[in-house]
């Protein structure tokens, strides 16, 4: 696979600098884009030396301590929408726990059937595409929901609504696939010169497990909040009267 040296990877500053000009001009908030991106290239560089350390001494309680600071993050920026609003953040973490842990299971001990099932340069990979899939549909309906009840809807009209935009995003993913795009593993797996016949079986194993992590996720969100919204809505009827 073609190497790529530290100047080279400079060029991809020009992306970054196209959308801050953009950011300037309209007025918005240049800040939002260099934050991102700062954070970006310092995590990256900073999971890579992580990776190599955990590669060479695989260990289950560093695993799961990665995984449960994953976790935590996803949670975190997935309420980013409603932040502003109290009873998200645990809601989230345990969409994010029930969904993934359970995809994550299918794929490594069904699918792969792997023996050593905490295997780093195997279940982190996975665990990252699967949270970060899930939380983004974790955050779309959880705004969705909000901003539905905002609206005058009610709770269950909200999650029903939520629901399908949340799932938009994978849906088109599913439609585009082969067509529109190659998804980034397949692609990764293509350019170090795996056949792309295999490529393919590993595709279709991210593709649906990254379905139903993102729609259980969603799911879960979406039941948890629907509860509160009741029992928040019961809780005022007394008053009323």
């Amino acid at each position: 696979m073609q190497s790529i040296s530290w100047q080279a990877l400079s060029w991809c500053f020009i992306p970054i600098i196209i959308i801050s000009g953009i950011y300037i001009a309209w007025k918005g908030d240049v800040k939002e884009v260099l934050i991102a991106s700062a954070r970006m290239l310092i995590q990256l560089i900073a999971v890579g030396y992580v990776l190599i350390a955990m590669f060479n001494n695989p260990s289950p309680t560093l695993t799961l301590l990665i995984m449960g600071i994953m976790i935590s993050a996803a949670a975190w920026i997935a309420i980013r929408p409603v932040r502003h609003h109290r009873g998200y953040l645990l809601p989230a973490f345990i969409s994010l726990l029930v969904a993934v842990s359970l995809h994550l299971f299918i794929s490594v001990k069904l699918v792969l059937d792997m023996q050593i099932w905490y295997l780093p340069k195997v279940i982190i990979p996975l665990a990252g595409m699967y949270f970060a899939n899930t939380m983004n549909a974790i955050s779309l309906a959880a705004e969705r929901f909000h901003a539905n009840l905002h609206e005058g809807k009610t709770a269950q009209q909200a999650r029903i609504s939520a629901f399908k935009g949340a799932m938009i995003p994978q849906i088109n993913t599913l439609l585009a696939v082969g067509l529109v795009s190659l998804p980034g593993m397949m692609t990764g797996q293509i350019l170090s010169d795996v056949s792309p016949l295999i490529a393919v079986r590993y595709q279709i194993m991210i593709m649906t497990m990254l379905l139903g992590a993102s729609g259980l996720g969603a799911a879960l969100m979406l039941w948890q909040l629907q509860r509160k919204a009741a029992q928040l809505k019961q809780q005022s009827i007394p008053h009323q009267h």
